[in-house]
C-alpha cells in the first residue's frame, strides 16, 4: 500500500505478542495471549479498520458499477449499509440480492466474513396505507430470509 517501512515495522509489532485479560466486577481472569484481530476498543482500532475496509470498498463499488447494479453503500467503521431505491419491490430485492452475493465474495477474498444473524432489511413506502412487501431471501447465498421490518 506504500506504506513507510517504519509504520509497517510499528503494525507488524504492535499486532505480534498481545495478551489481555478480563475484568467483571472484583473478578479477573488469568493473562492469555491473542493472536488474532485487533484488539476492540483500542485507540488504532478504526483506523487499522479503515486502512484495511478502504480497498474492500473501492473494490465493491467498481464491482457493482461494472455490472450495472445501482447499490449505494455506507460504512460505518465494521457496519455496513447497503441501499437500493427503486419503485418495485422486486427490483430493490434483486439489486439487494446480487450486490449482497458480489459482497459476501468479496469479503471472503479479504478473509472476512458476513455475520448472516445479524443482517436486516427495511422498506421505506411512501403510500400512507398498509403495503405487502416481500421477504428478501438470501438463502441461495448463505444467509437468511430477510422479513422486512414493520418499524
Amino acid at each position: 500500500m506504500g506504506l513507510d517501512t517504519q509504520v509497517v515495522n510499528f503494525f507488524s509489532k504492535y499486532l505480534i505478542d498481545r495478551k489481555t485479560n478480563y475484568l467483571w466486577n472484583s473478578f479477573s481472569s488469568s493473562i492469555f495471549n491473542i493472536n488474532v484481530g485487533v484488539g476492540q476498543g483500542l485507540a488504532l482500532s478504526p483506523i487499522l479498520l479503515a486502512l484495511y475496509l478502504s480497498p474492500f470498498l473501492y473494490i465493491l463499488e467498481k464491482q457493482l458499477k461494472d455490472l450495472k447494479i445501482p447499490i449505494s453503500i455506507i460504512s460505518f467503521i465494521d457496519d455496513g449499509l447497503l441501499i437500493s431505491q427503486d419503485k418495485s419491490f422486486d427490483m430493490s430485492n434483486s439489486h439487494l440480492f446480487c450486490s449482497y452475493n458480489v459482497m459476501s465474495n468479496l469479503l471472503d477474498k479479504f478473509g472476512l466474513i458476513v455475520e448472516h444473524s445479524k443482517t436486516e432489511v427495511f422498506y421505506f413506502y411512501r403510500s400512507h396505507g398498509p403495503f405487502n412487501s416481500p421477504p428478501l431471501d438470501l438463502s441461495p447465498l448463505g444467509g437468511p430470509i430477510l422479513t422486512p421490518k414493520n418499524y
